[in-house]
């Protein structure tokens, strides 16, 4: 039995239902006005998110189905309250059954096929609070279909557009660059934009995982058109600057040359003045400078995948020439270097010997002798001058131990 209400209970209750009402009324219209539903609902929709717009679309028909209902008892409720008499307990015994009891109808679907139920219809009765329950429900499934659906074309849609305007110039550019690879490179991360935007159309929520955009695909998409958009950027310029980047490598080989007569030089002088240098010889740049002289030709051909290639690998070569080179030229400057370190230790462990009376020492004379002999001899035998050096040394330090005795 549906407890009575006073005037001002009913008065109360009525003024809640009325703004509750209100409240999902505002919400509805918003969700069916929203982005993702008209997204949704104007979309040739496949797969998975075909299927799940499908049971939304039913459960936002049945909620709007079953807010009419509900607002119209709500409507009738705040009509009685309006007109209230005085002495009205008919009205306010109605009010408190609109309010409280079983009085929203719903006409849904027969559930008899289903039920196996001849006699079953699909009318039911419920009271507001199972109704707005009811509605809670249908427009949190909805909802969640809507927004996910919203939230995986904002985060991908605008950069798809992006990828497939840098996609579309990078094809515009390609015309008569002779880029087969690159074409190839451009043609797979096209059809991938294809795909995605395929995807996005028809099936967004395929890439709504865990709760949250999958960007995988976007990502890998991104780095494809980068790699693609950028390679054929290099193609086009070194079509429009050929000259110049053929000059350009051409410094990098003469750079080389230089490195390699300066390696050759220093060699040479190692070679004058130390015995059995060990310097490699420079690497020959004969090589470079023939592939150098076909660029042009590959210019002319307009062959500019082939030329850009080619001219990468001599200007990589010949830095790696050029590096080897400098390394020669290192080494045979620490040969001079050695020696001339080996003069300077051996002159002032003489004066050392000459501050601990070792002058008229035989032995210490005849070792400063023969590594003097071997530094100042050309080309010097370094080895043996480095132990010559060594004996002396340790000579002169044994001197100095012999003179702190008591």
């Amino acid at each position: 039995m549906t407890m009575l209400l006073s005037r001002d209970q009913a008065a109360t209750a009525v003024a809640a239902a009325v703004n509750e009402r209100d409240t999902i009324q505002a919400n509805l219209l918003e969700l069916d006005n929203s982005f993702g539903k008209r997204l949704l609902a104007g979309a040739a929709l496949t797969g998975g998110t075909r299927k799940r717009w499908d049971a939304a679309a039913a459960d936002l028909t049945t909620l709007w189905q079953t807010f009419d209902a509900y607002s119209a008892v709500v409507d009738r409720a705040a009509e009685l309250m309006s007109r209230l008499r005085r002495s009205a307990d008919r009205e306010l015994a109605e009010i408190s059954s609109l309010l409280y009891g079983t009085s929203v109808q719903l006409n849904l679907p027969s559930p008899a096929l289903a039920r196996g139920d001849l006699t079953g219809t699909g009318t039911t009765q419920v009271t507001l609070a199972a109704a707005v329950t009811d509605m809670r429900r249908a427009f949190a499934a909805v909802t969640a279909v809507v927004t996910a659906a919203e939230a995986v074309w904002n985060e991908i849609a605008d950069d798809l557009q992006q990828l497939g305007d840098l996609l579309a110039a990078a094809r515009q550019q390609l015309g008569g660059l002779d880029g087969d690879a690159l074409g190839q490179a451009l043609t797979v991360a096209e059809e991938d934009h294809a795909q995605l935007r395929g995807v996005l159309n028809g099936d967004p929520l395929a890439l709504w995982q865990g709760g949250q955009v999958d960007t995988t695909r976007i990502a890998r998409l991104r780095e494809r058109t980068a790699a693609a958009v950028a390679a054929v950027g290099r193609l086009a310029a070194l079509r429009s600057d050929a000259d110049a980047r053929i000059s350009a490598v051409a410094a990098a080989v003469s750079a080389a040359a230089d490195a390699r007569q300066d390696a050759i030089a220093a060699r040479d002088r190692a070679a004058a003045k130390i015995a059995t240098a060990a310097v490699p010889a420079p690497p020959e740049l004969g090589a470079l400078t023939a592939r150098l002289a076909s660029a042009g030709e590959l210019k002319t051909a307009g062959r500019w995948t082939r030329l850009a290639s080619e001219l990468d690998l001599i200007e990589k070569q010949a830095a790696d020439a050029a590096s080897q080179c400098r390394e020669v030229e290192r080494r045979a400057a620490a040969l001079l270097d050695r020696r001339e370190e080996l003069r300077g230790l051996l002159d002032a462990y003489q004066a050392r010997a000459a501050r601990l009376g070792g002058a008229e020492d035989t032995d210490l004379d005849a070792r400063y002798a023969r590594a003097r002999e071997l530094l100042w001899t050309a080309p010097c035998d370094l080895p043996a001058a480095t132990a010559a050096v060594t004996g002396y040394q340790q000579a002169v330090l044994a001197l100095s131990g012999r003179g702190r005795r008591p």
